[in-house]
């Protein structure tokens, strides 16, 4: 079957979700993007855009798109008929925590409500982000002084599932251990913004060095114009310590430095799966994860007492015996190396094709709704 993707933040976890999905289903899937930049841009005027840029729809048997499109706005402008869509949340905007100094700009989180409502098929990228949007809908529309539309949460949930997105992990080499640095590496691979908090990771690092531990830093990741000071500061303060500063658009050598490090830390206050992390483990770096957000899903239950922290002291006690060697990880890192198998698009393509091919079997609705509806 034909699939058109329309991604107006074609960049980060967007961009890879979409070429992976593109590149390992066995529908053919084409892609129609716009840069990633000016976010709140693209979900107020990406429709506009898409509306004249795509080819017809008609040759199509279904539309994908993601959260950062007003999908009720795209389809009211066809004004002709449009295949079941298909929309998958990466982030939504009411449950998105607001950076330093910033108010919550409500016209986005009703954009996220109607693109929903508009979709025939909803997709969250964890069943935590399923979760926070369904508690946090309810709270955000009490924000309205009259003529609440509570029935919108219920008719949502009604479309809406959990499908983790597919990840490409890092290729095995013949002998893991070859790669390993002394001193220790510990790795960030996280966009360089507020919500992923490196305030703390840099403050358990200042703790590492007051007790002599000796260590190297690689800081991957996207950095963006407005970059945290953070970053800037770690830059002067740790010197040669840092072996890798900034993003690294080679593959390869973005999963050679994963195959180099010893620790991967997250401080992370928002996120809703965490294909970093994934890569990370699977390259063999031992996981420093909070006990918050999605880690507890996506780590394995056995495994939280060794590689999730349930405050800032007790990460800085796991990184220091990490670091000294005090912490061996070999049994169980090979442990949840396998299990971050299952993330795999080699795993995972399957059921997002199982989706595909449902999504095509949806039948018009009645009513005047089902004149905007694909028929075959």
């Amino acid at each position: 079957m034909k699939f058109i993707f329309l991604e107006p933040f074609f960049g980060g976890s967007h961009r890879y979700f979409a070429e992976g999905l593109a590149a390992h289903s066995h529908h053919q899937i084409d892609l129609v993007t716009m840069p990633a930049r000016f976010w709140k841009w693209r979900m107020r005027g990406a429709a506009l855009y898409f509306f004249k840029k795509i080819p017809s729809l008609e040759t199509y048997d279904g539309l994908i798109t993601s959260s950062m499109i007003s999908l009720s706005d795209f389809r009211s402008l066809l004004r002709r008929p449009c295949p079941p869509s298909l929309v998958y949340f990466h982030e939504s905007q009411i449950t998105y925590p607001l950076a330093p100094g910033e108010t919550m700009d409500v016209h986005f989180g009703f954009t996220d409500m109607t693109t929903a409502l508009a979709a025939d098929r909803i997709l969250f990228n964890s069943q935590t982000h399923f979760d926070a949007f369904f508690e946090t809908l309810p709270k955000f529309l009490k924000m309205m002084p009259d003529f609440r539309p509570a029935w919108t949460a219920d008719e949502i949930r009604s479309r809406a599932g959990v499908l983790h997105p597919g990840c490409t992990l890092p290729k095995k080499e013949k002998d893991e251990q070859t790669g390993k640095t002394n001193p220790p590496l510990i790795i960030w691979n996280h966009r360089w913004e507020f919500d992923k908090n490196p305030k703390d990771f840099f403050l358990a690092l200042d703790e590492m060095v007051k007790r002599g531990l000796d260590f190297n830093l690689a800081l991957l990741g996207e950095n963006f114009r407005n970059r945290p000071k953070e970053f800037e500061v770690a830059r002067k303060r740790y010197g040669d310590k840092i072996v890798a500063y900034g993003h690294e658009p080679s593959r390869a050598a973005y999963e050679a430095w994963l195959r180099q490090g010893t620790v991967v830390v997250s401080n992370a206050w928002q996120e809703n799966f965490g294909i970093s992390m994934v890569e990370a483990i699977s390259a063999g770096c031992v996981p420093l994860l909070p006990n918050r957000l999605s880690y507890p899903e996506i780590i394995p239950e056995r495994f939280h007492s060794d590689f999730l922290y349930r405050n800032q002291e007790e990460l800085v006690e796991k990184l220091a015996h990490i670091l000294v060697g005090t912490l061996l990880f070999e049994e169980k890192m090979e442990g949840i190396c396998l299990e971050m198998e299952r993330f795999s698009w080699d795993r995972i393509i399957t059921e997002y094709d199982n989706e595909l091919q449902e999504l095509r079997s949806i039948k018009p609705l009645s009513g005047s709704r089902a004149n905007n509806y694909w028929r075959p």
